[in-house]
């Protein structure tokens, strides 16, 4: 399995469910049909700078730290490589197309980054809609996914 499907997978799961210890991580990798070593979760979490903290309600749970918008922004491409399979765009809104259970870790992301060109989004199981505030902040939408949708399919 490649490190970044099951890095995004892990994402996911985070942001999904309160999980607070790696055990607990590993389980709901398994499954989701991941299989990973204790090892292997503590390098991701490591590399993915997820760190425990207090949530809304009180509980402590893995959460992902937001280090600096450059490591989103790669983030955010190596998720479109690993997960986009189709770019529409109609107007001011994107139709993004991913593999199944990724539209809303994709959408996370992308809120998260606070893109100028992206006034909301909504996603379901394969599919997310981009909204943008006119046709030309949809084409930069369209131009980014194509681009890094297109980078990792040449390799």
């Amino acid at each position: 399995m490649k490190k970044t499907v099951r890095q995004n997978k892990i994402e996911q799961l985070i942001n999904q469910y309160v999980i607070s210890t790696q055990e607990e991580l590993m389980e709901r990798l398994h499954q989701a049909g991941i299989t990973a070593t204790q090892a292997t979760i503590s390098r991701d979490i490591r590399e993915m700078q997820i760190v425990k903290q207090q949530d809304a309600g009180g509980s402590s749970r893995y959460m992902i730290y937001k280090a600096g918008n450059q490591n989103e922004m790669q983030h955010l491409y190596r998720s479109i490589g690993e997960t986009v399979t189709e770019v529409d765009r109609i107007q001011f809104l994107n139709v993004i197309h991913t593999f199944p259970s990724y539209a809303n870790m994709l959408a996370a992301i992308l809120d998260d980054l606070d893109l100028p060109e992206v006034k909301g989004s909504l996603a379901g199981h394969d599919a997310i809609i981009v909204i943008s505030a006119d046709e030309i902040e949809a084409q930069k939408v369209y131009d980014l996914f194509k681009k890094h949708m297109n980078e990792t399919l040449a390799e």
